[in-house]
């Protein structure tokens, strides 16, 4: 059986929990079946790349996706199954089940319809052809891959036409054996964080889906005899940018020790980031699973997190962190960001007033990771998925 992966990013070009999947996905399937992968950007091992086409310079962002995606479906000659990763390759994976007459397997990171800041990102129309690649992959998809329970349940709200029969869930992972505490203090020198005070931690891209704006605004009151640490870059749109911008400057005004490190940082640096925070935040206000809340666990640190999507189903309430609820109107943001932020606070603060019972919690996370979530399993479910439909 040969499998093709279709997927906007792969290593080294990977920036979000879509790409961090694909990438340990890969990995394993290979000891499994034939694979191939097909990507965005520039050429590199282990994938064959596609660019925009040149004469799309100027041209919507999305409008480029689909350059792209032409190209892709042109070149899985001899796959049994083409296997799609998010909008950006939806539809590559839908015309190469046209084209060559085979399955195409959809997964479904997250969906553009519980996202409709995306038209600020994309602008109004390229928030429509990111919907349609989306629409028309996951309807006619021959199985569609949901990474959570809670994310299963959103594909059938947002395109109840799909057969519930077809929507399968199979979590993400986390590699326990590379994610694990490092007690090294090398990168947090670099980076100019403290090891002799409680550290809350934030590791993400600065986007509206990831809450960091919630967090910045919790902040504010959070027990000053914190160092607060955040790891974030890649703004994906510049109102974001400036709405971070403004309360980063005005935390700094009220409180001391505020690291704010703009950068997507190394894999190793983020290990050994995780391994000495005391609590590690998770904001977001749309999460289908978060593979971020099991690289914490993995590293022994307890997490306090939004009650989204599928984070129920990695962070237990109580035994590997803390939950903290929202209430989500219309637009996808809280219906009262004030009160969602002072109880985050609130949560954050529960850990910090306890470091014993936070250093279980990372513990009990850890041991969560490794029982629950390997690679390995999850490979297992994806080629047994493949079986079938190419049976």
């Amino acid at each position: 059986m040969k499998a093709i992966l279709l997927t906007r990013e792969y290593p080294p070009e990977v920036y979000g929990g879509a790409g961090v999947h694909v990438e340990y996905l890969a990995r394993e399937l290979t000891s499994r079946i034939e694979l191939e992968v097909r990507c965005f950007g520039a050429d590199r091992e282990g994938a064959v790349a596609f660019r925009p086409w040149d004469v799309l310079n100027g041209a919507n962002p999305a409008l480029k996706t689909l350059s792209v995606d032409l190209a892709m479906s042109a070149d899985v000659d001899g796959a049994s199954v083409a296997h799609s990763h998010t909008w950006y390759a939806m539809f590559a994976g839908h015309l190469a089940k046209l084209l060559h007459g085979i399955p195409h397997v959809v997964t479904t990171h997250s969906l553009e319809p519980m996202r409709p800041w995306k038209a600020e990102q994309l602008g109004t129309g390229g928030y429509a052809l990111s919907s349609f690649c989306e629409r028309n992959g996951v309807l006619g998809a021959d199985a569609v891959v949901a990474v959570s329970k809670a994310m299963r349940e959103d594909v059938l709200r947002a395109y109840p036409e799909v057969d519930p029969a077809k929507v399968a869930v199979i979590y993400n992972g986390i590699d326990t054996e590379q994610y694990r505490p490092d007690t090294g203090t090398d990168a947090l020198e670099r980076h100019g964080v403290r090891i002799d005070v409680p550290t809350v931690l934030f590791v993400g891209r600065v986007t509206r889906q990831k809450g960091i704006v919630h967090l910045l605004d919790a902040a504010l009151e959070i027990d000053a005899g914190a160092q607060l640490v955040f790891a974030a870059g890649a703004p994906d749109e510049p109102e974001i940018e400036r709405a971070t911008r403004e309360r980063v400057g005005r935390l700094r005004e009220r409180r001391g020790d505020v690291v704010w490190i703009e950068e997507m940082l190394p894999k190793q640096d983020v290990i050994q980031l995780l391994t000495h925070a005391t609590v590690f935040c998770v904001p977001s206000i749309y999460e289908p699973l978060g593979i971020v809340n099991l690289e914490a666990m993995a590293c022994e640190t307890a997490v306090v997190a939004s009650a989204v999507g599928g984070i129920p189903e990695v962070v237990v309430e109580g035994e590997t962190g803390l939950l903290v609820p929202v209430e989500l109107g219309p637009s996808g943001d809280p219906v009262d960001p004030a009160r969602f932020a002072s109880d985050f606070a609130a949560r954050v603060n529960e850990l910090l007033a306890d470091p014993a019972r936070a250093a279980e919690m990372g513990r009990a996370g850890r041991r969560r990771a490794v029982d629950r979530f390997s690679w390995a399993a999850i490979a297992d479910e994806t080629v047994a998925l493949y079986r079938r439909l190419a049976a």
